[in-house]
């Protein structure tokens, strides 16, 4: 770890703290990890766990990887048609549902993105919602305009005892074969669109570490419900998309996520995966068991302070990840080692106070490097990373993120 704190000190030299950085040579031996997980199944980028186009454009061009998951119409939009840059991808999936008129407006008007884009549903209201901005935009869409794409949403978590046990994410109302059917059929019945594909995000085994720091007992029950929960939601997904096939055929089913890619994509009726967080390796998925990745997406503090002996106290820090309201949430000090935040202030917004060991030898002006607890939501913080390599201690430019480019989607 010395070694990294000097690689990343000598590649950032001539920059001026705070800032971010991603370490490329760890972005992408973490890329390399999560395709060889895979089973051979394509990885579909997830666009909210970068929050970069340039280093969504290199996961693009490495082996195994196809598509982009994008976390919003409008980003899917600016995506799929951005004439400064150019297109990114003509395969784009929106992972969430929209109620957008402007954005669903767009879509219909534009024939490139709606070729490009599919468009998350799990109820008619969706579709109503489809289906009207299309009747809006009549009169700018031609004879030959495509159909907008859909994907159904199906529910993943596991209700060992009905409704009244869930474990996983509250997401679709769309549970069972017959259910996700009916959906269909009522897509097919709206010609405006087109059945494109099926989603089951298990959100339960894919985000959820199975190995918490301190909580050995804890760990082994999750493991025992991720296990049984695996098991039953790969025979509800191969009914469910076997009832969808019966109504029409699909382009693509897609499930996993960083944490389940190895489980997966075993499933013979899973067509493709999705991947964001393991290409930053976040702290929060250092508590998983089945893999290790290198964290690649760090920010560097200064010392601005040494109101004790043994507190540095450097400047911002508050930067805590969306989510339940527990330890886990905030960033970690990761570089130098032997850090930790005090029990009355933790992360704080203008300042942030460390304690430890290694608190004694820094000086005003020195950095510490910080790791946060997700992937993408660094990026909201800062408008440009940093591109080094951690290898050689090597700087390699910049890129822009989302808020870089004057893009703030969430």
């Amino acid at each position: 770890m010395t070694n990294q704190r000097e690689q990343y000190e000598a590649a950032t030299r001539a920059l001026h703290a705070p800032f971010a950085v991603v370490d490329l040579a760890a972005f992408r031996a973490n890329a390399t990890a999560l395709t060889r997980r895979a089973h051979g199944r394509p990885v579909r980028v997830v666009s909210k766990s970068l929050r970069c186009r340039h280093l969504m454009r290199a996961a693009l061009d490495l082996p195994g990887y196809a598509g982009i998951m994008a976390f919003t119409l409008p980003e899917a939009l600016w995506l799929a048609t951005d004439e400064e840059q150019g297109p990114l991808s003509d395969d784009i999936l929106v992972a969430y549902p929209t109620a957008d008129r402007d954005a669903l407006a767009r879509l219909a008007r534009t024939p490139r993105a709606a070729r490009a884009i599919t468009l998350m549903v799990d109820s008619t209201a969706h579709l109503d919602l489809v289906t009207a901005a299309v009747a809006e935009a009549s009169g700018a869409r031609g004879p030959d305009a495509p159909p907008i794409r859909v994907c159904l949403d199906i529910d993943t978590s596991w209700q060992p005892l009905g409704p009244r046990l869930r474990v996983g994410t509250y997401r679709s109302p769309v549970r069972t074969p017959a259910q996700a059917a009916a959906l269909a059929r009522a897509v097919l019945r709206r010609p405006e669109l087109l059945l494109d594909g099926v989603m089951a995000y298990e959100g339960q085994i894919a985000g959820v570490g199975d190995a918490p720091p301190g909580k050995p007992l804890l760990g082994r029950v999750l493991r025992g419900v991720q296990r049984r929960s695996a098991v039953e939601l790969a025979r509800r997904r191969a009914a469910v998309v076997g009832a969808v096939r019966e109504v029409a055929d699909v382009r693509f089913v897609n499930g996993g996520g960083t944490g389940s890619l190895h489980t997966t994509g075993r499933e013979r009726a899973v067509t493709e995966l999705a991947a964001g967080s393991g290409f930053y390796h976040p702290h929060l998925f250092d508590h998983f068991r089945a893999f290790d990745g290198r964290p690649a997406a760090l920010f560097a503090l200064p010392v601005v302070r040494r109101p004790a002996p043994d507190v540095a106290t450097v400047l911002g820090g508050g930067y805590p990840a969306s989510g339940p309201v527990d330890a886990l949430r905030p960033p970690v000090p990761h570089l130098p080692e032997g850090l930790s935040y005090t029990a009355g202030e933790g992360a704080g917004e203008v300042q942030t106070p460390l304690v430890g060991a290694a608190a004694r030898d820094l000086e005003v002006g020195d950095r510490v490097w910080m790791r946060h607890a997700k992937a993408g939501e660094m990026c909201e913080r800062f408008g440009t990373l940093h591109l080094v390599d951690g290898d050689t201690g090597e700087y390699l430019g910049s890129a822009p993120t989302y808020r870089g480019e004057g893009r703030t989607f969430l």
